[in-house]
């Protein structure tokens, strides 16, 4: 197989720049055919991108980065692509014999310009992958853009998540096409030069916030719910959220509490913003909140964070996140709760972000947040499946199965609700950890799946922090995580935080009490 792009000369980008594609573990090659450019961009846009090369990334190259040295394809390339992929507004041509001729669209509209458009309107654009064979839209997905360093470095993004959606596609494995929210724009279109200035904005006004505080620092919040939890009520209201005191040069994130030899605990990330390491650490909690200090249970020289817990053939296991170390790696508890060793590796040599399994239909699901190396962290949702817990595990037909950015990402553990099964979600839509959803899994196989987010969950009056990131409930204790601003002199001034009440005023945007639900566990049994 041989793929050909076809790109504006005009606009040549480093993306372009690759003489290969990775398809099912293979290099498929790929040639470029340069057309004219067919409409005008923005005034002084590449003389921007270079501005935004030097100033916001002091220097790093980005993949929108103009291209110095075009290649230019030999005579005898030309008209032997199996598949060319169209980046231009131009017509195809009818006589062309390529048995697929695939066209991206952003926003509804193909061509870098609409691409361009809709992130200077204020967001990043819904992408969709048409064969412009049949008209059929073969994938759609949109993009988290949290690692996005102004025009540029989202116009990079949009490009990286477009190669991923090419890819699967090419993979020749059957596609999910998910219905998503439109893309409206939060504003109307600005100037491109006003990114400049915005993310220099941005930048300084980020390194002033580090000097003076850590960043991000996130916080657990915490209460007993007999009867109005999240899932029952789809809000925060009820009783009031305690804030699990921490001791300020630390953060403390992604909750797991436990019941295990008759002792309850929390485990969670617990990150030295001194150097910017994660470990495992836990508390144990009794009917009144925290009992005992904070000890620290897990450390490799990798960060570590989510703690997933799943209870298997009578043991307590722990899947933390390892994207740093690029594995899956389940420790097994030998002394509850302070602990644990290295038992094997599920998987091995990819980035899975906030692993969360579930058993359902006699099957063991993994879901992970995938990344191929580009784009954002939050937004490609991968799933795996096996008949055991340690394997052998399969990737799902459809992998990558969603590119959502609200509503991809775990966010805990799964429940069920009236024999249904539940999964909450990171919704990165206004950013990394902005809010939450609950998305109800509707079709779950090893060739299927689909889920609708019934309720959303954002910080307000109910809940002491700017996000929401992690929630998670053992029996009656009910977890979530959140963050606020630190200053760094009161780490020093105050010593550890003491745990705070919430206030629990209404929400305006409540919900209805949702119908009668099973209580959702924090360790998943494997019956």
């Amino acid at each position: 197989m041989i793929i050909e792009f076809r790109c504006e000369r005009e606009h040549a980008r480093q993306w372009m720049s690759r003489e290969a594609l990775s398809v099912n573990g293979r290099d498929v090659p790929v040639q470029i055919a340069w057309t004219p450019t067919a409409e005008s961009r923005p005034a002084g846009l590449e003389a921007l991108f270079e501005l935004e090369r030097m100033v916001l990334r002091r220097g790093q190259s980005s993949g929108a980065d103009k291209l110095k040295v075009i290649p230019e394809r030999s005579q005898a390339q030309a008209s032997n692509a199996d598949v060319i992929v169209d980046f231009t507004r131009a017509a195809r041509d009818p006589d062309c014999s390529a048995r697929l001729y695939l066209r991206p669209q952003f926003n509804g509209i193909p061509g870098e310009t609409a691409a361009l458009a809709a992130i200077l309107a204020g967001d990043l654009p819904i992408i969709e992958i048409v064969n412009e064979l049949d008209g059929r839209v073969l994938d759609r997905g949109h993009p988290s853009g949290e690692i996005a360093v102004g025009l540029s470095g989202a116009l990079e993004t949009v490009m990286a998540r477009t190669l991923t959606m090419l890819t699967a596609i090419l993979s020749g494995a059957p596609r999910i096409v998910p219905e998503l929210a439109s893309s409206t724009g939060k504003s109307p279109p600005r100037p491109a030069a006003t990114y400049v200035l915005r993310g220099l904005a941005v930048s300084i006004a980020k390194e002033i916030y580090r000097l003076c505080c850590y960043a991000p620092h996130w916080h657990i919040g915490w209460r007993y719910s007999e009867n109005a939890d999240v899932w029952r009520t789809g809000d925060l209201s009820g009783p009031d959220w305690k804030v699990l005191g921490d001791p300020g040069d630390h953060f403390y994130a992604d909750p797991f509490p436990v019941e295990w030899e008759g002792r309850t605990f929390v485990f969670f990330e617990d990150l030295d913003h001194r150097v910017g390491k994660g470990i495992i650490s836990a508390v144990e909690f009794d009917r009144t909140g925290p009992v005992a200090n904070v000890v620290p249970v897990l450390e490799e020289p990798w960060h570590l964070s989510y703690p997933f817990l799943i209870e298997d053939n009578g043991e307590l296991w722990m899947i933390p996140e390892s994207t740093e170390h690029r594995d899956v790696a389940v420790y097994k508890c030998v002394r509850f709760p302070d602990k644990w060793e290295r038992h094997c590796t599920l998987l091995s040599g990819l980035e899975l972000a906030d692993v969360t399994i579930t058993r359902h239909n006699g099957m063991y699901y993994l879901f992970g947040a995938w990344r191929d190396g580009t784009g954002g962290y939050s937004d490609t949702l991968a799933i795996f499946y096996a008949e055991q817990l340690f394997g052998p595990w399969l990737p799902h037909a459809s992998n990558p199965v969603l590119i959502d950015r609200a509503s991809a990402r775990p966010a805990g553990n799964f429940v069920t609700i009236n024999e249904s099964l539940w999964r909450p979600v990171q919704d990165c839509s206004d950013g990394y950890g902005a809010a939450l959803g609950l998305a109800e899994v509707l079709e779950l196989s090893p060739t299927t799946f689909r889920q609708v987010v019934r309720h959303s969950l954002k910080p307000g009056p109910a809940w002491p922090g700017r996000k929401l990131h992690t929630l998670n409930r053992c029996g009656q204790l009910e977890v979530i995580d959140g963050s606020r601003v630190q200053p760094k002199i009161m780490a020093f001034v105050d010593g550890p935080a003491p745990a705070v009440s919430a206030s629990s005023g209404s929400d305006a945007t409540r919900r209805e009490p949702a119908r009668s639900r099973s209580a959702p566990n924090s360790v998943l049994a494997a019956d």
